[in-house]
């Protein structure tokens, strides 16, 4: 098999106390906000990641100071990424950043950002 040449990562901080439910919406989020940023601006970008079955990847850090950082890294490169902010109606306080979505975008672009990151648990 191949390697996947188109992917897409979320970022998750680690130090907020959220479900496994609301965790997995705000990945949702941000899967959909970048997808939809990188159908707008990148067009090939997303059309290739969604014929190689859309690879997704949840990744972690420590805080939201990593979260901004990592959002800095990505637009120096011109990729795609968007920001999660919870409305604030169940788990969290309503502005609370939670997740970050890079791409989807080449996986060598992507991982100069995220690659050293590790995978969510």
């Amino acid at each position: 098999m191949r390697p996947f040449e188109y992917k897409q990562v979320m970022v998750v901080r680690e130090d907020l106390p959220m479900s496994r439910g609301k965790l997995a919406v705000q990945v949702a989020h941000g899967a959909v906000l970048a997808a939809e940023s990188c159908r707008r601006s990148r067009e090939e970008w997303f059309r290739k990641w969604r014929e190689e079955g859309g690879k997704k990847v949840v990744v972690s850090v420590p805080g939201e100071g990593e979260l901004r950082e990592l959002l800095a890294r990505a637009r120096e490169l011109g990729l795609p990424a968007e920001l999660v902010e919870d409305a604030g109606l169940t788990e969290l306080p309503p502005g609370t950043v939670t997740v970050l979505a890079v791409g989807p975008a080449p996986s060598e672009l992507v991982d100069r950002v995220t690659g050293k990151l590790p995978l969510l648990r």
